[in-house]
């Protein structure tokens, strides 16, 4: 029931399988979006474990406001601890910029702007970014992002979009139809999940079982605003003020004759604060 993928996204699964072999020592922060309060800064920089001479990179390509959005994450996470905070707005000219791309690489802790999905990846993929980013989280470093930069986690990235009958962009899928939601090429540095952001804000219930719909032997991870999930290799914890969302293992999954989804069965989950869960 997978939709065809694109050569780059297919090319980027092989990729993606053979780093997979090797289990990252790092950590995944991903957060749905929303307002940042004190309390999960303080739990974002307590997973990266900063030491006194580690530095933190922000990679803002996601956000039409990539000042704005370097400052208000810089200041943050200077609220909790004194480490250096940098930019890296990288672009077509300066995707290979040698000195940019080592940082990057050696960095503690990567944060990944809010924004457009899409605008991130169309600059990031293929690319040596791509592999920095991939190199940092092997060798130790917490990968963080917000909305769009929790979107990108996952190999098999939701853009938003809706394909069938008004494609005009909707927060909310008003349809639960057959390929009706297009997915692009991700970071990857998850496997067999589908990340979903600002979940139960903006009721993207419609959104996520669409995705499941699509990639059945997936775990469709929903989390919301102001909340976020630490990735430990199959480990997943939840932290924050709100809620995280799965959906996963359909049964009696079909599509009818006029091209409606239909399914007897799901695993749900629904958890809060503290708790925690295991991806396939």
């Amino acid at each position: 029931m997978k939709y065809a993928l694109s050569l780059a996204l297919a090319l980027s699964l092989v990729f993606s399988s053979a780093s997979a072999q090797q289990t990252p020592k790092g950590k995944l922060f991903i957060i749905g979006g929303g307002s940042r309060s004190n309390d999960l800064i303080k739990k974002l920089v307590e997973t990266a474990d900063l030491k006194s001479k580690d530095y933190v990179v922000v990679l803002p390509m996601a956000s039409e406001l990539p000042v704005e959005s370097f400052q208000g994450i810089a200041s943050q996470i200077n609220q909790v601890v004194p480490n250096k905070v940098t930019s890296f707005n990288f672009s077509k000219a300066t995707i290979s910029n040698k000195k940019w791309v080592d940082s990057l690489r050696n960095a503690r802790l990567i944060y990944i702007a809010g924004g457009s999905q899409d605008r991130f990846m169309d600059v990031v993929r293929n690319t040596p970014v791509y592999e920095a980013i991939h190199s940092a989280y092997r060798t130790g470093a917490t990968v963080a992002g917000t909305s769009a930069g929790a979107a990108v986690m996952s190999k098999v990235m939701i853009t938003g979009q809706q394909l069938a009958g008004d494609t005009t962009y909707k927060e909310t899928f008003d349809k639960l139809w057959d390929k009706n939601i297009e997915f692009k090429e991700g970071l990857g540095l998850v496997d067999s999940v589908i990340i979903d952001q600002h979940f139960l804000k903006r009721s993207r219930h419609n959104r996520l079982i669409s995705a499941l719909a699509a990639y059945p032997d997936y775990t469709c991870i929903g989390i919301d605003e102001s909340t976020a999930i630490i990735v430990r290799g199959k480990n997943i914890e939840v932290t924050g003020e709100s809620q995280v969302m799965t959906l996963s293992e359909p049964k009696d999954l079909k599509i009818n004759s006029k091209g409606l989804i239909q399914m007897q069965n799901l695993r749900f989950g629904l958890y809060a604060d503290g708790e925690k869960f295991l991806i396939r």
